[in-house]
């Protein structure tokens, strides 16, 4: 990853100096994170590599590869939380560098909480030791799913 591509005041490029616990995958293009702030168990966040704004900047292999990133990170983080509902969500509006918030919403959570209320839970369910735990076992489920995370996807 070329730092060039990257800004120092963007929150989302700052990600890319996570440590690796706190990192499901990394390819050339995308990078799933649990992210400070949005430690949630069962919460992370999958974002384009290199700064790019709303899904309309990205370049032709970015687009082509979301979908299946965006897919088997879901399914991942379905499989190890067990959750009801995994949502994906995309706003930008805070963050203005392409990603994607995905986040699994367990049987529990009432119903004034799930859909867009799940937001809500940023603050009421935040539990950083919690949700690094989860972190290992989403990579696994997630490497199996996907194949190898390190090579781009093909075209």
């Amino acid at each position: 990853m070329s730092t060039s591509s990257l800004h120092a005041d963007c929150f989302m490029c700052g990600l890319e100096q996570n440590e690796d616990t706190a990192v499901v995958f990394r390819d050339p293009l995308w990078s799933a994170d649990m992210v400070p702030g949005y430690d949630v168990p069962g919460w992370f966040v999958l974002r384009v590599r290199r700064h790019a704004e709303r899904i309309t900047g990205l370049d032709d292999a970015e687009l082509a590869s979301f979908g299946r990133r965006a897919r088997d990170l879901v399914a991942a983080v379905t499989e190890v939380t067990g959750a009801p509902a995994t949502y994906l969500m995309v706003f930008g509006e805070n963050h203005p560098h392409f990603h994607a918030l995905v986040t699994a919403r367990g049987e529990k959570i009432p119903a004034d909480r799930r859909s867009g209320n799940i937001l809500r839970l940023r603050d009421e369910h935040a539990d950083p030791v919690a949700a690094a735990r989860l972190v290992p076992a989403v990579r696994r489920a997630y490497e199996q799913l996907a194949g190898d995370p390190a090579c781009p996807l093909p075209a």
